[in-house]
């Protein structure tokens, strides 16, 4: 299965839930992308040691998964992609959505 998932939520638990989600999609074989957008550019970066969002989306990259962020969510909030969160664009989301089976959001 290709799921898409979309995490524009701020809050580090829900970022840190889908980035799980991702995970363990990934580890049941299926294609899995990220895209962050509006308030959810800032997840990667909250700190919270209850739910380490960073350390999910590192595991989730190392492991072959497709992170993306939305460029002009970053440039709104004055910061440059990372390879965490790289920059990326509407058609990149565009594709996502298009090329998934599921498409979640959180």
């Amino acid at each position: 299965m290709k799921l898409g998932i979309v995490i524009s939520a701020a809050e580090a638990e829900t970022a840190w839930n889908a980035l799980r989600l991702a995970n363990f999609a990934k580890k049941q074989g299926d294609e899995v992308g990220v895209f962050f957008m509006g308030s959810g550019v800032d997840s990667v970066e909250t700190e919270d040691k209850r739910f380490d969002v960073k350390a999910q989306a590192e595991d989730f990259r190392r492991a072959g998964g497709k992170l993306l962020a939305c460029g002009t969510c970053l440039k709104l909030r004055e910061r440059e992609g990372s390879a965490v969160c790289p920059l990326s664009t509407m058609k990149d989301l565009y594709e996502l959505v298009r090329d998934s089976d599921r498409v979640v959001s959180f």
